[in-house]
């Protein structure tokens, strides 16, 4: 599946799948529009994210740790670019939709309030008995309601393909038994208007967009663990396998090289052998499965893009390692104690004086009767960047 190699080195592009997705038979988008002279429907998707509020918000918001921790640690922003370039660069591998999968791998975090999954965990807490809150569902509710850009139409009104990848970008929404009912409210109010076929499993390329987030942040939190002293390469050496045959092998082609440099092949080298596993794997299924066309992709009954077994396993045993050694590192918990008190003071105090809201959050029907206000304390807490909320707390806590 990967690309020739011409006369003069470059790699040619790979021709199109049978089951690619095809922009010219897009099924367009809730409100019509008139196509683009020069764009495909997913290249204006993309760039309409590209210039949402949301995208630029994504810069100052937690990706493991608070954005004013350190300029050189990732952030919501800086991860998505990551996820968006490799998506682009496996799906032109594999002869799929290159536009579609960076679109979908810069949306795939939009909905992330401050704070990261720390963030998302209170504001569940928060909004129980108010329909709860999904960094997923919040993704399709800025997308679709709470960007407001266009003279008649509220959201930026994307392609049904994009919403479908936002939404259902790692599998079914409904299966094992699940109902539509037991889906974040968000979901449930969009699909009844604009049907994003919950039941199946996404196309190719929203396939790709989810694994490449995968392999942007098990290589990424790597580089960002080590930078700041959460562990050190000889301890992560001894407990990954796989990270210690690429640090041998980096050391072996390049004797004494320094540290920095070290770490920085290591892990270009480590995305390499992600990639390589996802577009050999995928090859295997696809050549099994024999998809037709993007249909026979969604309705395969499994994914058919994915690592294989070996890689799975590998991936577990870096994610036990950076689960114990960074994501519940002390000084990550206190920053995450500090994220929590902030966001429930936030939460709490503007639930019961929405009179303290900025004009604009003060009034609206979105919701169910009885759940408005709340809902409306959610969305503008989930926008605020880390630095916002901080400050915002400071404000209406300290004299």
């Amino acid at each position: 599946m990967a690309g020739q190699q011409s006369a003069k080195g470059a790699v040619a592009r790979p021709p199109r799948a049978a089951y690619a997705t095809d922009p010219a038979r897009s099924r367009g988008r809730l409100h019509p529009e008139p196509e683009s002279r020069n764009r495909t429907p997913f290249e204006r998707d993309r760039d309409r994210i590209v210039h949402s509020s949301a995208f630029r918000r994504l810069k100052g918001k937690t990706q493991v740790f608070v954005a004013h921790e350190g300029d050189h640690y990732r952030t919501r922003l800086t991860h998505s670019l990551e996820v968006a370039q490799i998506a682009r660069a496996v799906a032109r591998q594999m002869g799929l939709d290159d536009d579609l999968a960076e679109c979908l791998g810069i949306a795939h975090d939009l909905g992330h309030p401050p704070f990261g999954h720390t963030g998302e965990d209170v504001l569940d807490q928060c909004m129980e008995g108010y329909a709860g809150f999904d960094h997923n569902a919040q993704t399709l509710r800025l997308l679709t309601k709470l960007e407001r850009r266009y003279p008649t139409f509220d959201g930026l009104n994307l392609t049904w393909e994009t919403l479908e990848g936002a939404v259902k970008h790692n599998g079914p929404l409904i299966r094992h038994g699940a109902a539509l009912s037991d889906l974040p409210i968000a979901i449930q109010e969009y699909v009844t208007v604009h049907d994003l076929e919950l039941h199946t499993w996404p196309g190719p390329e929203a396939q790709v967009a989810a694994h490449a987030d995968d392999i942007a942040y098990n290589n990424h939190d790597i580089d960002d663990g080590l930078r700041a002293g959460l562990f050190t390469l000889d301890e992560l050496r001894a407990d990954v396998p796989m990270v210690a045959r690429v640090v041998d092998e980096v050391e072996r082609d390049h004797p004494e090289l320094e540290k920095s440099r070290l770490i920085a092949e290591t892990i270009r080298r480590l995305i390499g052998v992600w990639i390589d596993d996802l577009v050999w794997e995928a090859g295997n299924r696809f050549a099994a499965a024999k998809p037709r066309n993007v249909e026979d992709v969604r309705a395969a009954g499994k994914p058919l893009i994915g690592f294989s077994d070996v890689m799975n396993e590998h991936q577990a045993v870096l994610r036990r390692f950076l689960m114990a050694r960074m994501y519940r590192h002390w000084k990550v918990n206190r920053s995450r104690s500090h994220a929590k008190r902030i966001l429930k003071e936030l939460f709490d105090l503007l639930l019961a004086q929405p009179e303290l809201l900025p004009p604009d959050w003060q009034t609206g029907n979105d919701g169910p009767k009885g759940q408005r206000t709340a809902r409306r304390v959610c969305d503008y807490i989930a926008g605020m960047t880390d630095d916002f909320a901080i400050e915002e707390h400071k404000r209406l806590f300290t004299l």
